[in-house]
């Protein structure tokens, strides 16, 4: 295979795919149709091979054709969260110079509103629904590859500004990665797959709907996060669920505050990652579930599979598992405690960086390796630890302090749900600021004590804040340099 289109060839016609967003049974057969009427639609309305396409988009049938759909016209897709704003559309926009914009109009209601913003119109319909675009725009084209160097996807990160990069994702890179997760998780067709996870994030995409596409098996979307609906799921015969660590949390806050239990009696994996895991929280987790909750390290840039735990080598502290072998992975310029920068090199490393050849430039070494930026350290079983993005350490009174760490100790609190730990500067030194998601029975003074119990006093957190929600994107996970600017108030009214 050198297209993601071709995963569908061969599959049983009437094997059960999906489960849309409105509980619609979909078999292969039925995607492979929508598939190709989706693709003569936009044929028809002018895309070429090599155009952009932007898809404003939630979990749906509609957006699994799409995948499949611009691979067969040898498009660029570009996926975006229908639940980002109108300026964080807009630049994207401005970047990519798409041919047109398509919307999941069906299913999504801020998919409908950006439609009618951008002046869409009807251009066609699926029985997974109307097919809403933009009027195509007179664009410079792509070189179309004909072997699996095509790009097959264009995904811009959150970035810390206002200027997030257009990550350049192959078919190769892609069925890369998702064919070695179905053959790493042994999935098989009977396996039923939660599709909660937003499919225009990485770990969506490749580690989830891919593979599960690959292995013949069914998956079941959900638009939006919502926890009666995945317990529902869990509780109706899903076998797979994977998740970022906020959801998690929030279901085992749900099921505190309810009473309720889980009662999950196909379920057999659990797999967390998009987000670092708190030791607490994974303990809890596996408490209520019976079960490993696996965790998993990736990045965009490297589609995203790097390294994940299995449910046959369980772990019992949040380490993210070996490398997986078809990868090369190194720590760089290790410390005398074996930190160092995690370095990734191997089909799954991006093509690049979409018009940006610099910036591409500054995260890849001249032997190949991609720069993660991540700091991590191999254990005696050659198991990764990551300990903190290189960008969020702090330095506080000439000492380094990692914030995954303090966001450990805190996350073991029997009462705390949900951590953040960023650094911010003050004359002369860095203070430490906590943000905890806590059950209403605990204070600041006793987490405060908590810490100082069992860290170092530097590491201790200046403020720590009880907070009912943080800034997060689609995905559920904490943004977290937003935190500065979200809790501005709070913060002033302490500092003063």
């Amino acid at each position: 295979m050198d297209r993601l289109h071709q995963i569908l060839d061969g599959k049983p016609s009437g094997a059960l795919a999906l489960i849309d967003h409105d509980g619609t049974n979909v078999s292969y057969g039925d995607l492979s149709l929508e598939t190709a009427a989706l693709a003569a639609i936009l044929k028809q309305h002018g895309v070429r091979g090599g155009d952009r396409i932007v898809l404003v988009s939630e979990n749906s049938v509609f957006f699994a054709a799409m995948v499949f759909a611009a691979s067969q016209l040898n498009a660029w897709l570009i996926l975006v969260n229908a639940r980002q704003s109108a300026d964080e559309i807009a630049a994207i926009e401005v970047h990519a110079t798409p041919r047109c914009v398509v919307y999941t109009h069906d299913v999504s209601e801020p998919a409908r509103n950006h439609a009618a913003r951008m002046g869409a119109s009807k251009i066609g319909a699926l029985a997974s629904g109307e097919v809403w675009a933009t009027k195509v725009a007179d664009v410079d084209v792509e070189p179309v590859d004909a072997d699996g160097s095509q790009v097959a996807v264009l995904l811009y990160t959150t970035g810390t500004t206002s200027a997030p990069k257009g990550v350049m994702l192959t078919h190769r890179n892609l069925l890369f990665c998702s064919s070695y997760s179905a053959q790493f998780n042994r999935l098989i067709p009977e396996d039923r797959v939660v599709g909660v996870l937003p499919g225009t994030h990485i770990y969506a995409l490749s580690s989830v709907f891919l593979p599960a596409m690959i292995a013949g098996a069914s998956l079941e979307f959900v638009p939006r996060f919502d926890v009666g609906k995945v317990l529902s799921m869990l509780r109706g015969g899903a076998t797979r669920f994977p998740a970022v660590p906020q959801m998690f949390a929030a279901i085992m806050q749900h099921l505190d505050e309810a009473g309720e239990d889980l009662n999950a009696p196909a379920l057999m994996n659990l797999v967390t990652g998009g987000a670092p895991l708190d030791p607490g929280l994974k303990t809890r987790v596996e408490k209520v579930f019976g079960l490993a909750l696996n965790n998993g390290y990736g990045m965009t840039e490297t589609s995203p599979s790097i390294s994940s735990t299995h449910n046959d080598h369980p772990r019992s502290d949040v380490g993210v598992g070996v490398p997986y072998d078809w990868i090369d992975v190194r720590i760089f310029e290790p410390n005398a405690d074996g930190i160092g920068e995690i370095q990734v090199r191997g089909d799954n490393v991006m093509r690049g960086y979409y018009r940006a050849p610099d910036k591409t430039a500054e995260v890849m070494t001249e032997d190949g390796f991609f720069r993660t930026g991540d700091l991590g350290t191999f254990d005696e079983g050659g198991g990764l630890h990551i300990v903190g993005r290189s960008k969020e350490l702090i330095i506080r009174s000439g000492f380094n302090v990692h914030p995954p760490e303090i966001e450990a100790m805190l996350s073991k609190h029997p009462n705390v749900y949900q951590v953040a730990v960023i650094g911010r500067s003050v004359p002369g030194n860095e203070e430490i600021l906590a943000f905890v998601k806590a059950s209403g029975a605990v204070s600041e003074a006793e987490l405060r004590a908590w810490l100082k119990e069992r860290l170092v006093a530097y590491k201790v957190p200046s403020h720590v804040f009880l907070v009912d929600a943080y800034p997060a994107a689609a995905t559920g996970k904490i943004l977290k340099h937003k935190l500065l600017g979200h809790f501005a108030e709070a913060i002033a009214a302490r500092d003063s």
